[in-house]
């Protein structure tokens, strides 16, 4: 063992438990690798930065440019319509059907995006159901299922892809794991219909949104009384917020209610305030004087809706910038004019203290403004709503065009008539042409954090064999099995690379293992691509965790548990190991 390969352990080691506890956010992880691995002389500069110009790199670019294009001319809304025309009449096929529709689309998309193309459709059409969870969690497991339907189902693929052609094999095909990916599909599909819906606990959606959030039993109407210390001073002023932690949804004057009030409207005597808080803090203000408090008062979504107010729930997508910022740092009243009245994540319903509190991934905000600016909060790619608000027209004729463009950037890049990468910037190029999208929409939701990622991995694959540490590893493995049957061997590295992607990302957990079982499958006398396939399908398999960016957007709105996670995902992974372990020594013998 020499020490360039010992430092590229230790690296290795430092960089698997950043992924694993998310210390730092995966894509400063995987630059801070790429860096090390120049600092220490493991790479050559060249090398470490040929990532981000490779093939790789450039068909994900250009995959999410036509996907963004999709978002935005409306496509995913005409399916979602189609398929609740579809299952209206037929109950029995809600699950099934859904899980279909989301696994075609994510066939042809980012799985990610699938799924959060689907989760308001979903929601919609759970509230016939009252039970969000029976839908929710199969939607998400859909959109992971179809993560071997084709090479551009997940960016896991084309990973794999790129890192294998470091290694002097050829790429994978655009619809090479097909075979392998409508059974394992199907099978989940009829997994979740039969067995996995009836492992899901029932947890009925409450009947309101303010139900959902709890808010009913925290609202209160203080009148402001002769000699209060609130009298003539702004509610910015008063300190209700600041010193009391109480949200002032509306002002009631002379019998007429005005909804989310500036902060610079005057307070005046005989006014009534119609605050949100919890009960403690409501009592408090007895304190301050000069209030009389008509406590347990009863309102109802209606009461918080009017002079066209709305309320909505928004969930943060997974590459919000807004992840890890706090409203009052994000100016939230005054650069998107919507008020924060509650936050719903895992560990319960946040209604304290909300303007300092840090924003997660997979939040789902109670948020109180008109349609219009609810509908703002998802054109910068931050929200996606849920409800409420008024579904936008999209022009049906740009629709059909990104449609075309999509797939006969597909048939170029089958067919083989341009390279994959080059059909697919080939159709980027034609959105932006035909004006499906401007530039500045398609880069605003490109997913720059996971081109980042990709760039930065493929150079510690780069590094893995400019060492010699992927063939030292390899032969290390091979030793200790040379004597078992290579199916057990194959059985090794789809656990390995399922148990590395619960704490990693998928890439990530591909290009950790995937250098390690090309040397030790040459080392063997084995078909490599063998190997490269059966991680290929392990690396998608991130059904035990909601960690998975499709699952944890499903995670709060269907009121899940962690465990659900792992009871439900932990059969569908071995039914989807034994299709593995069946088809790819077939398909690819060993």
């Amino acid at each position: 063992m020499t020490l360039s390969i010992v430092l590229l352990l230790i690296i290795l080691a430092v960089a698997m438990l950043l992924f694993a506890f998310e210390w730092l956010p995966p894509d400063v992880t995987a630059l801070g690798v790429m860096l090390a691995l120049i600092v220490s002389g493991l790479l050559p500069l060249e090398q470490a930065f040929a990532g981000f110009g490779s093939d790789t790199v450039m068909l994900l670019l250009g995959i999410l440019i036509m996907t963004a294009a999709l978002m935005r001319t409306g496509v995913v809304e005409v399916v979602s319509r189609k398929l609740m025309q579809f299952t209206a009449k037929r109950p029995a096929s809600l699950l099934p059907v859904t899980m279909l529709a989301v696994g075609l689309l994510s066939s042809f998309i980012n799985n990610t995006a699938a799924a959060a193309f689907f989760l308001p459709v979903i929601l919609g059409l759970s509230q016939r159901t009252k039970n969000a969870s029976r839908l929710l969690m199969p939607m998400a497991f859909g959109a992971i299922l179809a993560s071997s339907m084709t090479l551009i189902s997940t960016s896991t693929n084309i990973v794999v892809s790129g890192l294998i052609t470091q290694f002097g094999l050829a790429p994978i095909g655009m619809f090479e794991l097909t075979p392998v990916g409508i059974p394992v599909l199907l099978a989940g599909v009829i997994y979740m219909v039969l067995i996995g819906q009836h492992l899901i606990p029932e947890r009925p959606l409450p009947e309101t949104l303010t139900e959902t959030f709890g808010l009913r039993p925290f609202l209160a109407e203080l009148r402001i009384l002769p000699g209060s210390a609130l009298e003539g001073r702004t509610l910015a002023q008063s300190g209700l917020g600041r010193d009391y932690d109480l949200t002032v949804l509306a002002i009631i004057r002379e019998g007429k209610r005005k909804l989310d009030p500036p902060g610079d409207a005057v307070l005046l005597v005989d006014d009534a305030l119609l605050v949100e808080g919890a009960s403690t803090a409501i009592l408090k203000i007895k304190d301050a004087g000069g209030i009389a408090i008509q406590a347990d008062v009863k309102f109802s979504d209606v009461d918080l809706q009017g002079q066209g107010l709305r309320l909505a729930e928004v969930v943060l997508l997974p590459r919000s910038p807004f992840i890890g910022r706090t409203p009052k740092g994000l100016k939230m009243r005054e650069r998107f004019q919507v008020q924060i009245l509650a936050i719903n994540r895992r560990t319960g319903v946040i209604h304290s203290k909300i303007a300092t509190t840090r924003l997660q991934m997979g939040d789902v905000l109670l948020v109180q403004g008109d349609s219009r600016q609810i509908a703002n909060l998802q054109t910068d790619n931050t929200f996606d709503v849920l409800g409420l608000v008024e579904a936008q027209r999209f022009n049906r004729r740009r629709a059909w065009k990104v449609v075309a463009i999509f797939f006969g950037a597909l048939l170029l890049g089958t067919f083989k008539l341009l390279p994959l990468p080059v059909a697919m910037l080939l159709g980027a190029l034609l959105v932006f042409i035909t004006r499906c999208i401007t530039p500045e929409d398609a880069y605003r939701q490109v997913d720059w954090k996971v081109l980042i990622l990709i760039g930065s991995m493929l150079a510690l694959g780069a590094a893995m064999q400019f060492t010699g540490t992927a063939e030292y590893l390899a032969a290390a493995l091979s030793g200790l099995v040379v004597n078992l049957n290579p199916l057990w061997l194959l059985t090794g590295f789809f656990v390995l690379t399922v148990l590395l992607t619960q704490p990693m990302s998928n890439q990530a957990a591909a290009a950790v293992v995937i250098p390690v079982a090309l040397q030790t499958a040459v080392q063997l006398g084995l078909n490599p691509r063998t190997f490269v396939m059966m991680i290929a399908i392990a690396a998608s398999t991130s059904y035990l965790t909601p960690l998975e960016p499709a699952s944890l957007m499903v995670y709060g709105p269907g009121r899940y548990r962690f465990l659900d996670f792992l009871k439900v995902g932990g059969l569908l992974t071995i039914f989807v190991y034994l299709i593995a372990i069946l088809l790819t020594p077939m398909l690819w013998p060993l």
